[in-house]
């Protein structure tokens, strides 16, 4: 349930869901994202989505706070409303190339390799957010004993592809970029792709994601 409407800033506005973290919560924030999108609001020019928060960014030539906080409070947000959503398969390649962090995660979750990633690989994820770097998804919600902190000193680069994890969230790099996540391993699929101008993300707020574990041979030849 929305809980509160705020400034942020002069040409933005931020919708508050609450501050805990889950799937019921971010299905509201979703709605509503959905919702503001279809009515086509004037001033609106932007809309993005957390966990348990929306941002609304508007053109002051066209509108104000009050005009857009108005005009959200009065939508029909219907709660039977159906979330078109997508459960997609995630091709994750965990060759000691690509795994960067396991060992560290060895020692901090006193799991051996393979129970980790048998873990990791016999679960379904859910897309909370994507953002930070374009496309990247906050996947979640790992099992308490796979959650760890971020790395104590973040890497200058982590490869495009790079599958990792931190508390109760799974990721993926959509770009070669500085970040703390443990590594586990890489995906040849491309999960950002700019030159789709409609839908550039593979992976949406509120899809169903499960990673499927292949050989270095099926990594090197998935885009052939």
């Amino acid at each position: 349930m929305l809980k509160n409407i705020s400034n942020l800033g002069d040409a933005a506005l931020y919708c508050d869901f609450g501050i805990e973290v889950n799937k019921k919560i971010n299905s509201e924030v979703i709605k509503y994202f959905k919702a503001i999108k279809e009515s086509n609001i004037e001033g609106i020019n932007n809309l993005t989505p957390s966990y348990n928060k929306l941002i609304i960014s508007y053109d002051l030539r066209l509108t104000n706070f009050k005009e857009i906080k108005k005009k959200i409070e009065i939508l029909n947000i219907n709660e039977t409303k159906k979330i078109n959503s997508k459960k997609l398969e995630v091709p994750v390649c965990c060759g000691p190339a690509f795994s960067l962090d396991i060992e560290r995660l060895e020692k901090k979750m006193n799991l051996n390799r393979d129970k980790i990633l048998e873990n990791f690989f016999n679960k379904e994820y859910f897309c909370y957010m994507t953002g930070f770097i374009a496309g990247m998804p906050f996947l979640g919600d790992l099992d308490e004993n796979m959650r760890v902190p971020r790395l104590e000193t973040p890497r200058v680069k982590v490869p495009k592809g790079s599958v990792g994890i931190t508390e109760q969230f799974a990721n993926i790099y959509t770009f070669e970029s500085p970040g703390g996540w443990n590594i586990l391993g890489n995906t040849p699929l491309k999960v950002f792709d700019s030159s789709k101008e409609k839908e550039p993300n593979f992976i949406n707020p509120g899809d169903t994601i499960v990673f499927k574990k292949i050989s270095m041979e099926e990594y090197k030849g998935f885009n052939e």
